[in-house]
């Protein structure tokens, strides 16, 4: 897979040339093939790649409410029936669902002051994930295949991209939006490997090799006069599956150590986190790891009361654990929905989509752990002060794994595109 990360890393003699040359061998280029690059400075990007720079980006999907866990506003309109409780920064104060995090709250870095306007779940899902840069005409990938394209993958035999999702796994080509369906994602339904990862006693090895050889020429031979992206993505996509077969430690359950399940939780999301653990010790680059179920339009306080747990102990167990393995100094590691809940508790005792003033948190590189940015006003309501949208946060992110997001950009058929939005920057007071 060596080979391959190097031939679509922003790095290597393709890359040594003028902008002027660039653009124009761009002309009229397919999308995600040899016509689109990136500006990132070679040194850069090999800079980053020698610091193993990773990224843990965990999402809760449907929106946690900021009022139950990060923000609460006891005794106030809006607050709802749960106390606050202390937590390891003096002053700040936590929801009483979220106790194992709250001890870890010096290790962590919150923004309380998320101001993101899309209240739907179809446009605000993708906007998140994407960036939101400026409308120009193109889908931009989501924030995994971003890194994985402008960095580049290590060069280590894994899969750069993956993701940990309840249900089926696959290839996940759209997340690469306008990059080409190369830079997706490979889905690990329930943490599981992709099908078929061991091959079958009774084919020999060199058998399967002999098979494998002619899956290449059948494909060489379809790829005659047709748009190469999907099919390059195909055989990129076999490959990584069939590295993971080298790899199959990293799914085994009895080589992790005793007790390491119970810490986690043997719930989904605490078993993926704990997968996601794994798969980054053995250095994949951008694990993201998804939780459904988070719309709590009705029942939002026991709703709440189960799910929230379920993240409070995974999270603080995987926190703690990349720090003790050293983990934490080079990766950044994001937990965030959508959007928040309303302050307004509906006639369904629900909370619905509220993304006006909301929460999230990070760790780890880049940062400065015990801080807390923003504030909402004294019921919950609305941003006081300072209101930071994704793409700020895009810009923080980036900058946090050393790429200037000013500086670099896309280039798509010719077209220079922003990497972030323009009319943003990075959230300064939570940089190291």
């Amino acid at each position: 897979m060596s080979d391959i990360s190097h031939n679509h890393a922003c790095s290597g003699p393709e890359h040594n040339v003028s902008r002027r040359q660039v653009l124009g061998s761009l002309a009229g280029g397919a999308v995600g093939s040899a016509g689109l690059g990136c500006l990132l400075e070679p040194a850069v990007a090999a800079e980053i790649k020698k610091q193993q720079k990773q990224v843990l980006f965990i999402w809760l999907d449907g929106g946690m409410s900021q009022l139950e866990t990060w923000d609460p506003k006891p005794g106030t309109e809006f607050g709802g029936p749960f106390r606050s409780i202390s937590t390891r920064l003096p002053g700040v104060r936590f929801g009483e669902l979220v106790p194992a995090t709250a001890a870890i709250a010096d290790k962590l870095t919150l923004i309380r002051s998320m101001s993101t306007k899309d209240e739907n779940h179809s446009t605000g899902v993708p906007r998140i994930q994407r960036g939101d840069p400026k409308n120009r005409g193109v889908i931009y990938p989501f924030l995994g295949s971003a890194v994985t394209k402008l960095i580049g993958a290590p060069d280590n035999g894994l899969p750069p991209y993956m993701h940990i999702k309840p249900g089926r796994g696959g290839y996940m080509w759209k997340d690469a939006g306008f990059l080409g369906p190369r830079y997706g994602a490979l889905g690990l339904g329930d943490g599981k490997p992709p099908i078929h990862i061991r091959r079958p006693d009774s084919l020999s090895a060199d058998r399967a090799a002999v098979r494998d050889r002619l899956r290449q020429q059948a494909n060489r031979s379809f790829k005659a006069g047709r748009l190469d992206r999907y099919i390059s993505a195909y055989d990129y996509s076999y490959e990584m599956a069939r590295q993971l077969t080298r790899r199959q430690d990293l799914f085994d359950p009895s080589k992790l150590p005793a007790g390491d399940a119970k810490r986690y939780g043997t719930h989904p999301l605490g078993r993926h986190l704990l997968q996601a653990r794994r798969l980054l010790e053995a250095g994949v680059q951008f694990v993201k790891v998804t939780s459904y179920h988070w719309d709590t339009h009705g029942d939002n306080f026991n709703m709440h009361r189960v799910m929230v747990p379920q993240v409070d102990q995974p999270f603080a167990a995987l926190i703690t654990d990349l720090e003790d393995r050293g983990l934490l100094d080079h990766t950044l590691v994001v937990l965030m929905s959508e959007f928040g809940r309303t302050p307004k508790i509906n006639s369904r005792l629900g909370r619905d989509h509220w993304p006006e003033a909301w929460s999230m948190v990070m760790a780890g590189l880049g940062l400065k752990p015990g801080v807390v940015a923003g504030k909402t006003t004294p019921n919950g309501a609305f941003c006081d002060g300072s209101e930071y949208d994704i793409g700020h946060l895009f810009h923080t992110i980036f900058h946090c794994l050393g790429i200037d997001s000013k500086k670099n950009q896309y280039l798509n058929n010719g077209q220079p595109l922003p990497i972030a939005h323009d009319d943003m920057d990075v959230i300064r007071e939570i940089l190291a």
